[in-house]
C-alpha cells in the first residue's frame, strides 16, 4: 500500500461561484451556478460530469483565465486576481509549437515567468528527464508519437513548479494503450513525490479513469452545472478494476450521472454525500444530440444486455459523454428507465424492438408529442400557421431565452432530426422553413 501525502492543506477555495454570459439578446445564459468547492494539497481530484456541465469552464475559472460572474475562488484564502500564479495546465490538444525543439517547448513557461536562461535550461532538463523524454531534447514535435508529444505537455506544464496541476482530459486525444501507460506513469510520479506539484485537478470524461486516479470524484450536473456529488475516495493505490470495491465506486458514479433528480443514496453505501437537486428552471428538457437510428442500435443492444450500466458500457468501449447522451433521449422518450445503476427496457421499449419501421416512428411520435415540449410547441406552431409554416429563426428566438446561441441551435437540430423520423412535419433547408406536408397530423397534447 502506497502512503498517501501528508499535511493536507486547504490551496484553493470556490464560495459560491456562479458563470454566465450575456447572449446577444441580453438574455444571461447561466453555465455553472452555486459552486462550492475546496481543492487541498496531497490530493488528486477528478472532476466528472455530462458535456455541457461547464467542467472545462471551472477549471478555467480556478487557473484565473476566466473571472466568476458572481462569487469568489480564493487562493490561499486571498481572492484570485488575474492569472493563478499556483497553477499550469496540461490541455487535451498537445499545444507544442512546430518549431521549437522539445527542451524549447519546455522552457517555454519559465522563460514567461523570466527565469534566466541557464537556470530554466536546467529546470526543463530535469523535467524532461523526470518525465521520460531524455534524448529527445533537440527533436521536433512532428518526429514524436501522440504519447510522447502529451509528454513534453507535461514536462511544460510541471517546469513551472506548480502547486496544482490542471489537465483538461489529457489522454483522451491517445489511442487505449498509450493513454494507460502514460497515467500510470504520471501516478507514478506523483505518489513517488517525483513531481513538485502539491495537487491535481483533473477534468475527465472517463469514470474509470477517475476511480483509478483520484482521491475525490466531483459529479457535476448541467443546466446550469452544479456539483452533485463529492465522492472521498479510500482504494488504495494501485486500484484493481476487477475488485467488488473498485467496481461498486464505479457503478455509483454511472448512477449518480444517468439519474439526474437522484436525491438521497442508500445508507449502505456512505462513500459520498449527494445535494439535493434544485427544481428545473428550463422550460424546455435539454435535448441529447443523438440520432433516433443511435437510439434504436442501442435497444436492439440492450434486449439481451439488461442490467448493469457499468457493465454494458465497458463492453461496448463506451465512455460517458458516448453513451449517456443516448441513455437520456431513451429515457426521454420513455423507452428504457434506469433503477439502481441498472438499465432496462420500458413496455413501451420492448414494443419498439419487435416492431416495423412504420410502428417505430408511430410510437416516436406519440411519445414527442406526449413528451416533448419543443416538439410540442413547434407542432402547435405549425397547427397555427394557415400555411403551416414556420421559420426556423423563430424557434431560436424562443430557445435563446433558455439556451445559449450554440446550444440554442443544437437543440432546434436535434427537434428537427427526430420530427423528420417520426414524419411530424418537414425541413427546408435552404428556406430553413419547418413545414407540415400533411395537415391531419394530431395536435400535441396540452401542456
Amino acid at each position: 500500500m502506497v502512503l498517501a501525502k501528508t499535511a493536507k492543506q486547504r490551496l484553493i477555495t470556490l464560495e459560491g461561484v456562479n458563470k454566465s454570459y450575456e447572449q446577444p439578446n441580453g438574455q444571461q445564459i447561466t453555465i455553472l451556478e452555486s459552486i462550492d468547492l475546496e481543492l487541498r494539497t496531497g490530493e488528486i481530484v477528478a472532476l466528472l460530469g455530462p458535456s455541457g456541465s461547464g467542467k472545462s469552464t471551472l477549471m478555467r475559472m480556478i487557473a484565473g483565465l476566466i473571472a466568476p460572474t458572481k462569487g469568489k475562488v480564493l487562493y490561499h484564502n486571498r481572492p484570485l486576481i488575474g492569472l493563478n500564479p499556483g497553477v499550469a495546465i496540461v490541455f487535451q490538444s498537445f499545444a507544442l509549437y512546430p518549431w521549437l525543439t522539445v527542451l524549447e517547448n519546455v522552457e517555454l513557461g519559465l522563460k514567461a515567468k523570466g527565469v534566466l536562461p541557464d537556470v530554466r535550461r536546467q529546470k526543463a532538463l530535469q523535467m524532461i528527464d523526470v518525465i521520460g523524454l531524455d534524448g529527445f531534447e533537440n527533436a521536433y514535435p512532428k518526429e514524436l508519437s501522440g504519447g510522447m508529444r502529451q509528454r513534453v505537455g507535461f514536462a511544460r506544464a510541471l517546469a513551472v513548479e506548480p502547486e496544482l496541476l490542471c489537465m483538461d482530459e489529457p489522454f483522451s486525444a491517445l489511442d487505449v494503450l498509450t493513454a494507460e501507460n502514460l497515467r500510470y506513469e504520471l501516478l507514478d510520479l506523483w505518489l513517488e513525490h517525483k513531481i513538485p506539484t502539491r495537487a491535481v485537478l483533473i477534468v475527465t470524461h472517463g469514470i474509470e479513469e477517475a476511480v483509478i486516479l483520484a482521491d475525490r470524484i466531483i459529479v457535476l450536473g448541467r443546466n446550469p452545472g452544479r456539483i452533485r456529488a463529492d465522492l472521498p475516495v479510500t482504494l488504495s493505490h494501485y486500484r484493481d478494476r476487477k475488485s467488488p470495491s473498485f467496481q461498486a465506486l464505479v457503478d455509483q458514479v454511472y448512477k449518480i450521472l444517468t439519474n439526474p433528480e437522484l436525491e438521497e443514496i442508500e445508507p449502505s453505501t456512505p462513500v459520498f454525500s449527494v445535494s439535493e437537486p434544485e427544481p428545473p428552471k428550463a422550460k424546455y428538457q435539454s435535448l441529447p444530440a443523438v440520432r433516433i437510428g443511435s437510439i434504436a442500435g442501442f435497444l436492439e443492444i440492450l434486449e439481451d444486455r439488461q442490467g448493469d450500466l457499468y457493465r454494458l458500457a465497458q463492453e461496448l468501449q463506451l465512455e460517458v459523454d458516448d453513451i449517456l447522451p443516448i441513455i437520456e433521449a431513451a429515457q426521454l422518450l420513455d423507452l428504457a428507465h434506469i433503477r439502481e445503476g441498472d438499465i432496462n427496457l420500458t413496455e413501451t421499449g420492448k414494443e419498439f424492438i419487435v416492431s416495423g419501421i412504420d410502428e417505430r416512428k408511430q410510437i416516436i411520435k406519440e411519445r414527442m408529442l406526449n413528451h416533448i415540449r419543443l416538439v410540442q410547441q413547434i407542432c402547435t406552431l405549425l397547427h397555427s400557421k394557415r400555411n403551416n409554416r414556420i421559420t426556423e429563426e423563430l424557434i431560436l428566438d424562443i430557445l435563446e431565452s433558455y439556451f445559449s446561441a450554440q446550444e440554442a441551435q443544437k437543440q432546434l437540430q436535434t427537434a428537427i432530426d427526430w420530427g423528420r423520423y417520426a414524419e411530424l412535419f418537414s425541413y427546408d433547408e435552404p428556406s430553413g422553413e419547418i413545414f407540415l406536408e400533411q395537415v391531419d397530423i394530431p395536435e400535441p397534447a396540452a401542456v
